[in-house]
């Protein structure tokens, strides 16, 4: 219900992106960027599987975007990895219930870094390339209505796919949307 609830503040945000003219650059995007999809060799990190977001049409898989939208898919995972790790006791330590409410704080603190961080090391990268907005705040709107895109999509996906899995997009759609 409260995702309802944000209805027009979301459709708010998507109109963001087509009420100001934004340049940048559209390039073919990894289109499935996450975690999952980046090894640590020991020397280096190799990004595998570039056929793009597997339930997507082969044709939307080929569009030119902004590379935005990999930074976006990137961040959604860290997002998931922290909630993943307070809620699986597979993946990390079993949480008492008298830890529950410290441990989430620490989580999302950890989160909010290691985007920051994420976004922080790509934009030095990406901005002399010329590939991005050169207007920060058109730089902010696209990579806000990935970022809604991405959490948008995976509330979808957990739908059909994992429902015990749901409060994980459901809570950083909520977050995004709280702003």
């Amino acid at each position: 219900q409260r995702i309802i609830d944000y209805e027009e503040v979301l459709f708010k945000r998507y109109r963001a992106v087509i009420e100001q003219k934004i340049n940048g650059v559209r390039i073919r995007c990894h289109g499935d960027y996450h975690l999952g999809q980046v090894l640590y060799t020991g020397n280096d990190f190799v990004i595998t599987d570039f056929e793009g977001e597997p339930a997507r049409a082969l044709s939307e898989r080929r569009l030119k975007r902004s590379p935005l939208r990999d930074v976006a898919g990137m961040i959604r995972s860290f997002d998931y990895a922290a909630q993943t790790a307070l809620r699986n006791e597979n993946v990390g330590a079993v949480l008492r219930s008298s830890n529950s409410t410290a441990l989430t704080g620490w989580s999302r603190f950890w989160y909010a870094n290691i985007a920051a961080s994420f976004l922080r090391g790509y934009l030095e990268v990406a901005e002399p390339a010329g590939l991005l907005p050169d207007d920060p705040h058109a730089l902010q709107v696209v990579l806000d209505c990935y970022l809604l895109d991405k959490a948008v999509y995976e509330l979808g996906y957990e739908l059909n796919n994992r429902p015990d899995w749901l409060a994980v997009p459901a809570e950083g759609l909520l977050q995004l949307l709280d702003g």
